[in-house]
């Protein structure tokens, strides 16, 4: 499993202002959406393109076009619905799936209430928004299903990871990595923060992400 965590000015600008607990949600929402496309422009570096060719006012010219079938982009609900706009600006004619996971707080292990992606992902890149990769419980599991459904190629993007979720990460799906030579998995995130507290929240951090782009409810 691979980590990148981003290094761009711009990048850094955008989270130190959503890091502040001065910020209103409109301007998080904002924010949120800019820094997602910075960050969804690293993810794709590795998307796959065929060759194509195209008349220009001058002559022919070879280039590539996106494969297919199209990039699936998959934001786990709630907070992940607040990248999906700034993903899809980038990626305008990928596919969009909707996973919906919450913690059971009995076994405190992650429960899938919603699902709506296809059930054969064979061969297909696919992208996982979660706003913060905290303990890894709920990204873990919903990159091992979409593994299990057969996608060789899933990239999460995270605004902000913690060191115990990577690692949370790698433990999970070590066996399934070393099972499977054709399965890249990679984790893009703008930072890699200090810890998780005792409530599970990342230190700095920014808070809540769901409730500070939509409000708690």
């Amino acid at each position: 499993m691979e980590i990148f965590v981003a290094d761009h000015p711009l990048i850094a600008h955008k989270l130190t202002t959503l890091r502040d607990a001065r910020t209103d949600s409109p301007t998080f929402r904002r924010l949120t959406d800019e820094l997602v496309t910075l960050l969804a422009y690293e993810a794709t570096r590795d998307v796959r393109v065929t060759e194509a060719t195209v008349r220009t006012p001058l002559a022919e010219a070879v280039g590539v076009q996106l494969s297919r079938p199209a990039p699936l982009v998959v934001p786990i609900l709630r907070a992940g619905l607040g990248m999906l706009d700034g993903m899809t600006r980038l990626l305008p004619t990928a596919e969009v799936g909707f996973l919906g996971m919450a913690r059971d707080e009995e076994t405190l292990q992650p429960v899938t209430y919603a699902d709506r992606l296809p059930q054969d992902l064979s061969g297909r890149q696919c992208y996982v928004l979660d706003p913060m990769l905290a303990t890894g419980g709920t990204l873990a599991a919903a990159l091992r299903l979409l593994v299990e459904r057969g996608a060789d190629h899933v990239t999460a993007i995270c605004l902000l990871a913690a060191p115990e979720g990577v690692e949370h990460l790698r433990t999970e799906l070590d066996t399934v990595l070393r099972e499977r030579s054709d399965l890249r998995v990679r984790v893009v995130s703008a930072g890699l923060d200090e810890r998780l507290n005792d409530q599970g929240f990342i230190v700095p951090g920014l808070g809540d992400a769901g409730d500070r782009l939509y409000g708690s409810v």
